[in-house]
């Protein structure tokens, strides 16, 4: 018998708890979750409700469940170190040491790692530690600029000249507002491209890549208003992507190869973990735009549960580094992952749904699609939403438009004062995807 434990409580987690539920080794849960997610905790032999930066809990709480193994969902607990606290305690982890979890948590040491290393990926970029030089600097971008903090903002804290700023007054005003609470900041050449997702899977010697996905973090259709978290994403059959190259793929895999060796050259520690790299395909070529020392939400949606090897497995061969000597295989389907919100998810407070962030919902009948539990509060008389992202909504059939319509039709069945983004997956989005990049291929 197999005892894991999971940490986390969003739909991420909840697609991870259905996948390892999937093992035929059918390993017994315990899930440490801040709030209590209906989804999970339906996976679970136990639950408990605390704090991600209680370590001490978390171990204890392993060591009920006689757990063999943890898996780590969310960046925040690895940035406060649980998995060094459970190593500590002998439990080994899916995820990196709060020194390798550097590659998210600190922009700086991944943009620094790459160029130590010869690494190709890297944008123009410098940091500062005060605002002397920034003007100059941002001058010589003909195209813009990128701000950013070094640190976790949870996927809203990177500014971009003409969406969130307007020349270098702006620039320098944001910049000195970061500097003040972080101390430093990044100051990167916007880039013109399309993005993608390649999640991969890594013991520290072998990257093994899972199919590439699309996110979009535009509020509303068409990419308009201010980003979230994520609305939703698609991946396609042949795990591409419609507008890109099949080296494409290849050169974003071999800049995170590049990346693990590095940063086992730079830290003498092996990475354990998803190193999952945010890549942009630009006129110049591949470009990272971040990593992420976890799996994506809502990207785990569209991977997980095309995942044909036995998950517990894969996890166990990712910790005691054979990966290379297993067959990971999945399933040659397209994914649609569309976000069920409250209505003013995402909006300011004086534009707000008034009532929509903390409505009842109701789920109709939907047999043909996975739905994730997100942001939720489960009561006795029914299903609540809270002020973030509710439900994930996963069509799968063996091409977009099946896959798309299946989670529109599903998305239908729920009522309550919900919004989503209708367009992802859809041909007429892919199609301005796919011109947009012949346009910049020239």
């Amino acid at each position: 018998m197999v005892s894991v434990l999971l940490i986390g409580n969003g739909a991420r987690e909840h697609v991870i708890a259905e996948t390892l539920g999937r093992s035929a080794r059918r390993p017994s849960l315990y899930s440490w979750m801040q709030s209590n997610n209906p989804g999970i905790a339906a996976h679970s032999s136990e639950t408990r409700l605390g704090n991600y930066g209680d370590l001490d809990g978390i171990v204890q709480f392993a060591r009920t469940g006689k757990v063999d193994f943890a898996v780590v969902g969310p960046e925040d607990p690895l940035n406060r170190g649980v998995v060094d606290a459970l190593l500590k305690a002998g439990i080994p982890s899916v995820g990196p040491t709060q020194s390798l979890a550097r590659l998210e948590t600190s922009k700086m040491f991944t943009r620094d790692l790459l160029e130590k290393y010869g690494i190709p990926g890297n944008p123009r970029f410098r940091t500062f530690v005060s605002k002397e030089g920034i003007r100059e600097f941002i001058a010589e971008f003909s195209d813009g600029a990128v701000i950013k903090p070094d640190g976790l903002t949870g996927g809203k804290g990177v500014m971009v000249e003409g969406d969130h700023f307007q020349g270098a007054d702006e620039a320098l005003s944001i910049c000195a507002s970061i500097l003040k609470k972080h101390g430093a900041v990044l100051v990167e050449e916007k880039l013109e491209g399309e993005e993608y997702s390649l999640q991969c899977f890594c013991d520290g010697k072998t990257v093994v890549p899972m199919p590439a996905v699309q996110d979009h973090k535009r509020r509303f259709a068409g990419d308009e208003g201010p980003n979230t978290g994520g609305m939703g994403s698609y991946s396609s059959s042949d795990h591409s992507l419609p507008f890109l190259r099949p080296g494409d793929i290849a050169d974003g895999l071999a800049i995170t190869e590049r990346v693990a060796d590095a940063i086992y050259r730079e830290t003498g520690s092996l990475y354990k973990g998803i190193m999952y790299g945010g890549f942009m395909v630009t006129a110049a070529g591949v470009r990272l735009l971040e990593y992420n020392a976890r799996f994506g939400d809502p990207e785990a949606m569209n991977v997980l549960p095309l995942i044909k090897t036995d998950f517990v497995d894969l996890c166990m061969a990712l910790i005691d580094g054979t990966l290379a000597s297993l067959s990971i295989e999945f399933e040659e389907k397209a994914t649609v992952c569309k976000y069920v919100v409250p209505r003013g998810y995402g909006l300011p407070a004086d534009n707000q749904d008034e009532g929509s962030t903390s409505a009842r919902i109701a789920i109709g009948e939907t047999s043909d699609v996975n739905i994730y539990y997100s942001s939720v509060d489960q009561r006795e008389d029914g299903l609540y939403m809270t002020s973030s992202r509710a439900l994930g909504v996963v069509g799968i059939a063996g091409d977009l438009e099946t896959a798309e319509k299946l989670a529109e039709e599903a998305i239908a069945s729920i009522s309550g004062p919900v919004d989503h983004r209708s367009d992802i997956g859809t041909a007429a989005l892919i199609n301005r995807r796919i011109e947009h990049m012949k346009k910049i291929r020239g």
